[in-house]
């Protein structure tokens, strides 16, 4: 048997001892699956618009975004769901022509007696005391008073006369998705209003324009992430993000081998949210559904994607399902989707969450955008986003193997007699390693059906390149359990 040495020389004559190592057959690594949070900030964060930057915790995405930006909230949420994976920030500035969303609190009537005023703003409860003695116009200021004094609140707060306006701190359509509301936990939960008092909310609007995505994701040049937040739901930043992400030129393209996904969050009725969803059709991408919940959409997607992350990082082909979304709030029971919906938004690209009877938001199947192939027909084939990190996990794997096995070995053909040991590999050689390797990836849970894969196997050498071996790669992946259907055929004596 010949040795393969690769450095040592084979006429040295000075003696002793020499050793040469080979790490080609103790390579196991994994890559390190990091999480992208692309998020605005403010004027007082010091990060450098559209350059990543990684994160240093929460106290550290308040000096980058600005305390309450969406930036430091979505990375606090992240972090509440995620508290151990790398992260990295996508700071942006407010788009030059963007505007501000606002939304007002008019006070109507004073309370007949002394009471407390449970106002949320996005998801925070804020309570106010509030006096008989005091007019409209003081009850007003005493809101804007306690919310200025609530930190890290994504608005700002300013009374005029019996009414409080509250104003995002980022300008753009994000804002809108910034909840108003008194009293969500209701009479069950304690808070109810003073009585005698009235009010009169007038939603978050008229926020508009958001940043562009161009520039920051072309500085994102060739580090991976796996996990990617995005707070927008607006056409174009959603198809900025799938060409980013494209199996031709993108990053899960033969050239690249970057691979990620996209997590982002609607907020709509079933309406709405089947019209957005069969609007899109990206594998790579998955929007989680819901409505009148007093937690923003961008929070929604930090959460979903960090406990997708935690999962996929343990194990990329268990099922996501039942996973707790931490801090998010349920939509009130009235709002909340019942199994008919549920199910329709299923086949319209829109993932689904279940809340259980403590309030605890879960994920109930996290899918992708994608419905059909390119002539327009039905296609599950990128459904599950199991699949996809599945995908990911295997593809990786057999690159690191094939990259730490081979990579600088003579090709013979099949049947060519060589020493053994030689630095010389044929097709059936690299068709046993393979063979081999998906062996082990079944043995992970990862994949099935090693039987059939041996069998439908194909290894070649390409007719036109006699450097080039060609494979066709048979496989098949693990499943996930995600419905049991019983029939209960009983009997009574």
């Amino acid at each position: 048997m010949t040795i393969p040495f690769a450095n040592l020389p084979a006429n040295i004559r000075v003696p002793l001892f020499y050793a040469e190592v080979d790490p080609s057959k103790a390579n196991t690594a994994t890559l390190n699956q990091r999480a992208l949070i692309i998020g605005q900030k403010t004027a007082a964060g010091t990060g450098v618009a559209n350059i990543p930057v990684i994160s240093q915790g929460v106290a550290d995405a308040a000096q980058v975004g600005g305390p309450g930006s969406m930036l430091h909230l979505m990375t606090a949420k992240y972090r509440e769901n995620d508290n151990f994976g790398e992260v990295w920030y996508l700071p942006l500035t407010d788009d030059p022509a963007a505007v501000a969303a606002t939304g007002t609190l008019a006070v109507t009537a004073v309370p007949t007696v002394n009471g407390t005023l449970y106002l949320y703003i996005a998801g925070v409860r804020v309570a106010i005391p509030v006096l008989s003695t005091q007019t409209t116009a003081q009850i007003a200021s005493t809101i804007a008073a306690a919310a200025t004094a609530t930190p890290n609140l994504p608005v700002t707060a300013v009374a005029a006369t019996n009414t409080v306006t509250f104003t995002a701190i980022n300008k753009g359509p994000c804002g809108n998705d910034i909840d108003l509301r008194v009293n969500y936990q209701g009479s069950a939960g304690g808070e109810a209003a003073p009585t005698g008092m009235t009010y009169t909310i007038t939603p978050m609007a008229s926020g508009a324009t958001a940043p562009s995505l161009t520039a920051g994701l072309q500085n994102l040049l060739d580090k991976p992430f796996d996990f990617i937040v995005c707070p927008y739901t607006d056409t174009t930043s959603l198809d900025a993000l799938k060409a980013l992400l494209g199996d031709q030129v993108g990053r899960w393209s033969w050239s690249s081998q970057l691979y990620g996904h996209v997590f982002a969050a609607y907020r709509g009725t079933v309406g709405a949210l089947t019209t957005f969803g069969t609007g899109r059709n990206d594998q790579h991408a998955s929007v989680m559904g819901f409505n009148d919940s007093p937690t923003p959409s961008w929070l929604w997607a930090s959460a979903f994607a960090a406990q997708v992350a935690v999962s996929v990082r343990a194990d990329p082909g268990r099922p996501v399902q039942t996973l707790a979304l931490l801090g998010i709030l349920p939509p009130p029971l009235q709002s909340r989707f019942p199994l008919t919906d549920r199910n329709t938004l299923l086949y319209d690209g829109i993932s689904t969450f279940m809340v259980a009877d403590d309030g605890t938001v879960s994920i109930e199947n996290a899918i992708t955008t994608y419905q059909k192939n390119s002539f327009g027909q039905p296609d599950n084939s990128y459904l599950e986003v199991e699949t996809m990190f599945t995908l990911m996990f295997v593809l990786r794997f057999l690159r690191t193997r094939v990259t730490s096995k081979f990579a600088r070995m003579k090709l013979a053909a099949d049947g060519t007699r060589f020493a053994a040991g030689l630095a010389v590999v044929t097709p059936n050689i690299i068709k046993m390693d393979q063979i081999a390797a998906y062996q082990e990836l079944e043995y992970a849970g990862l994949v099935q059906r090693a039987d059939l894969f041996a069998q439908n196997l194909i290894v070649q050498q390409n007719a036109q390149n006699p450097n080039r071996v060609d494979v066709l790669w048979p496989g098949t992946l693990i499943a996930q359990l995600r419905i049991f259907a019983l029939l209960a055929q009983f009997r009574l004596s």
